[in-house]
């Protein structure tokens, strides 16, 4: 048994109170996980592969499912492991590195769809110009910049993880590490990890949504001045697949943050499920929705099959 100090490797939790039924758990999550690593994994080679994908929207897409699948393998491992194989040590480090990658591509997703709003608008706001406005050296800029905030932005609260002492229980609420969840556990003056994260959250995904809001606004205002109705049902079809990605990314976000601040007297199980729903829904619903709605996408997937069936 470990001692309650800093040295003690933290506990991973997975349904409390269904831990007999675990192994039959693990079934629905591995089918998904499984899911998502090849419907991203099918994106992103048919997008490399289809020259006539290379165009900003596509590449905006790809690096949403490069999120999307680092986002998989980064809570795969330990969810697996404690489903699975009931392995719930995690040492300090791994932890701590898991639960930078979790935040940080959260904040990269919400850029990428901020990104592929801006893609939108200037498609149908000002299309004679699109190409000379997204460039491949913007779009290359605009997409580093969301690698950059995202992955900068979480290291000034990760950081302090790292020399914190911990004495408290070592016990995690999920079978992965999230960075509210470590803090807690820190026998130490945790104040700026309690402010920094919702000064971060009004900075990105807030201040994105608000962005993403405004630019359909101007979109929809644009559309509405076109006098032919199939123009404007053709522009509009161009959008929904964005739409239905950021509907399903942040009424998630919206979900899993009611639950921590409203729902303190529901069940556990609510509080693991919604953080699932938010890890693993977006990631299960991007490639399908792109897959479904976008006939360019379609019409590539139907390439590649009839091209394996002839050989």
């Amino acid at each position: 048994m470990w001692p309650n100090s800093s040295d003690a490797p933290f506990l991973l939790t997975g349904f409390l109170g269904l831990e007999m039924i675990h192994h039959w758990i693990s079934i629905p999550f591995f089918v998904i996980y499984f899911s998502i690593i090849v419907g991203n994994g099918t994106l992103l080679f048919i997008i490399w592969s289809d020259h006539s994908l290379h165009e900003p929207m596509y590449y905006f897409l790809a690096v949403l499912a490069s999120m999307d699948l680092g986002m998989t393998l980064t809570t795969m491992p330990t969810v697996l492991g404690v489903l699975v194989l009931n392995q719930r040590e995690i040492v300090h480090g791994a932890c701590f590195i898991q639960s930078y990658f979790i935040h940080s591509l959260a904040i990269v997703e919400s850029g990428v769809l901020l990104a592929m709003s801006y893609d939108r608008f200037v498609a149908i706001c000002t299309p004679l110009h699109y190409n000379s406005i997204l460039t491949n050296s913007r779009v290359m800029k605009m997409a580093l910049g969301a690698l950059l905030r995202g992955f900068v932005s979480i290291v000034p609260p990760i950081m302090p993880l790292f020399w914190f002492p911990y004495c408290h229980s070592h016990v995690l609420s999920h079978a992965f590490c999230l960075h509210q969840d470590v803090m807690k556990l820190a026998c130490a003056d945790i104040t700026f990890n309690l402010i920094y994260p919702v000064v971060l959250v009004a900075l990105t995904f807030f201040l994105d949504a608000l962005i993403i809001i405004f630019s359909y606004v101007l979109i929809l205002k644009k559309v509405m001045g076109i006098a032919s109705g199939e123009e404007r049902k053709k522009s509009l079809n161009t959008c929904v697949s964005h739409i239905s990605c950021v509907l399903v990314f942040y009424i998630t976000v919206i979900g899993l943050t009611f639950i921590h601040r409203f729902g303190k007297n529901a069940p556990h199980v609510v509080h693991i499920t919604m953080s699932y729903v938010y890890f693993l829904f977006p990631p299960f619903m991007n490639p399908i929705i792109y897959s479904i709605k976008t006939k360019q996408i379609q019409r590539s997937i139907l390439r590649l099959l009839s091209k394996h069936s002839r050989t």
